[in-house]
């Protein structure tokens, strides 16, 4: 008889199953360990519903060798692996309907454990749906919450940009860690990882399959007290999102949008239903559970941020741009006569200081 090893088990029984919630909870109702279920026979399992094949893989010492082998490469790279076992694991996360069962982390896993809100919405946001989550995530984030998102483009990318900036995020992946996806964003996923956490239930080299993601939405809004929707259609993902926060008894708020768009359907949808409107960040806290409610308003209020003075040069470019509207960096040129080199240290400059955000394209557009 194989002697167990409970780390390794776990991430066997996920390397066949992380695909396949049902049948993974399943085993973990009938067997006491999951060493018990990879000494189980392959009939028991098919009885719990598992298919042939997967049975087999489950049993087969291939399997286990690619867990022990996935552990050490963790342990080599720094990453560190949840199981429900875990003193560390998530207990917001933990007392979800459907927690994973393993989770695999790239940074500071402790930053699980604290108080967390989510931000969520469009692909592809207009520049006030940039604006407003650039911002939103900044000011919350400099509060001491911690800011949950989907590392996807559009306002998942700007709401850990602008969490990165002032205080701590995580991200958690519809892919396994070895595989960020976009790929666009492995440098956003580093900075992430520097100071918060990458997460993902998905095996280390997993592909981003396309139901990955509804599938890790439910860790999305289980990691946090409130998740916050800006800009989303009626068949946008951020309202499965939305959907299984509410489920998991979390609160849910939106940002109301233009009546006129359809990036705007989906949360003022969820306005009519009763979400609660957001305009700033305190309309988040107040959402929030008394125990920490008061200590945050407290602490956003005295971390009201001081504009930096601007010097000529830069007072000339940041009254070109706007938080409504998108400039390329030509039209800056034109409207400013500088220099190439010259606009783009002062967009730099700008940029550090927390005024502007660049968008894809050489675009700028002032922060709100």
């Amino acid at each position: 008889m194989r002697v167990a090893n409970n780390l390794v088990d776990w991430v066997a029984l996920n390397l066949i199953l992380a695909e396949d919630l049902k049948s993974a909870e399943k085993i973990c109702l009938n067997f006491s360990s999951p060493n018990k279920a990879l000494q189980a026979s392959r009939e028991d399992l098919i009885s719990l519903g598992l298919s042939q094949s997967k049975a087999s893989a489950l049993l087969s010492k291939k399997n286990l060798d690619q867990a022990a082998a996935d552990v050490e490469r963790c342990r080599q790279k720094g990453y560190t692996v949840l199981t429900l076992e875990d003193k560390k694991y998530p207990e917001y996360l933990r007392e979800t309907f459907d927690p994973p069962h393993v989770l695999y982390c790239a940074g500071d896993v402790e930053i699980l454990k604290e108080p967390a809100v989510s931000i969520v919405g469009a692909r592809k946001p207009t520049t006030y749906g940039r604006a407003i989550a650039h911002k939103l995530a900044g000011d919350l984030a400099s509060c001491g919450l911690a800011i949950v998102s989907g590392l996807a483009r559009g306002i998942d990318s700007i709401a850990h940009w602008g969490a990165v900036k002032k205080g701590r995020t995580v991200a958690v992946l519809g892919s396994g860690l070895e595989n960020i996806y976009p790929k666009e964003n492995s440098r956003l996923a580093e900075k992430i990882a520097g100071n918060g956490a990458v997460i993902t239930e998905f095996p280390l080299r997993v592909q981003p399959l396309g139901f990955h993601f509804p599938q890790r939405n439910r860790i999305i809004g289980g990691l946090s007290l409130a998740t916050v929707v800006i800009e989303a259609t009626m068949k946008s993902g951020s309202l499965i999102t939305a959907r299984l926060a509410l489920e998991q008894n979390r609160e849910v708020l939106a940002v109301p949008g233009n009546v006129t768009s359809d990036l705007s359907q989906g949360t003022n949808w969820l306005i009519k239903a009763g979400a609660k409107v957001v305009e700033g960040w305190k309309d988040v806290v107040e959402e929030l559970p008394y125990s920490i409610r008061d200590e945050l308003l407290s602490c956003g209020e005295q971390k009201t941020e001081e504009r930096v003075e601007l010097d000529k040069r830069e007072t000339e470019i940041y009254e070109q741009l706007s938080p409504e509207t998108a400039l390329h960096v030509d039209e800056i040129l034109d409207r400013t006569g500088f220099s190439v080199s010259e606009a783009l240290s002062v967009l730099l400059n700008l940029e550090i200081k927390g005024h502007i955000m660049q968008l894809p394209g050489k675009y700028f557009q002032r922060n709100l």
